[in-house]
């Protein structure tokens, strides 16, 4: 079946949402534009088509937008295509799946969680390839010593810090006028 997908927009500017037989295959965070996040999801699904959001999928759309504009969400219950997933990075995408909106673990600590302690960077590398982000929340998911580390996603570090001032997990950041 062919991949559909939306652009959508947020407070943090246009997300886009691909899925395949009702179930999610890939989520895009913003990018500079919603022509931006357009092409981010093409890129990934050459052969995807434009679509509006359907039903099944309706409150996926508005569990993220809420979610980006303050309100605790929990989407574990949003249904994730993993076909294309290794099983390592479904188990860790699990754990991350548990992380509630305004908490974070560390890369260690869903190695742990795991049973696999001494894997915190295979976590890590699983968190650099999840193709649903926000669904599976990696940018909960911090360094050793609750540093922000890596976030491949656009805009990078800035946008993981970003997403968790809004949840609540990071302090805002003051002001310099």
């Amino acid at each position: 079946m062919t991949v559909e997908f939306t652009v959508f927009g947020t407070p943090i500017g246009a997300c886009g949402l691909a899925w395949r037989d009702g179930a999610v295959v890939g989520t895009a965070l913003p990018g500079s534009s919603a022509a931006r996040t357009r092409a981010n999801l093409l890129a990934r699904f050459p052969d995807a088509v434009e679509a509006p959001v359907p039903d099944a999928l309706q409150a996926t759309v508005a569990g993220i937008v809420a979610l980006l504009s303050g309100e605790p969400r929990d989407l574990r219950e949003v249904p994730l295509d993993l076909r294309e997933v290794p099983e390592f990075h479904r188990r860790a995408y699990d754990v991350a799946r548990a992380i509630p909106p305004g908490k974070t673990l560390t890369y260690g600590d869903i190695a742990h969680e795991l049973g696999m302690p001494g894997s915190a960077q295979a976590v890590g590398q699983a968190m650099g390839h999840n193709p649903f982000p926000i669904v599976v929340p990696c940018h909960r998911v911090l360094a050793a010593g609750n540093k922000p580390g890596g976030f491949s996603a656009p805009g990078g570090v800035e946008t993981k810090r970003r997403m968790l001032v809004i949840e609540g997990a990071f302090p805002e950041e003051p002001t310099l006028f």
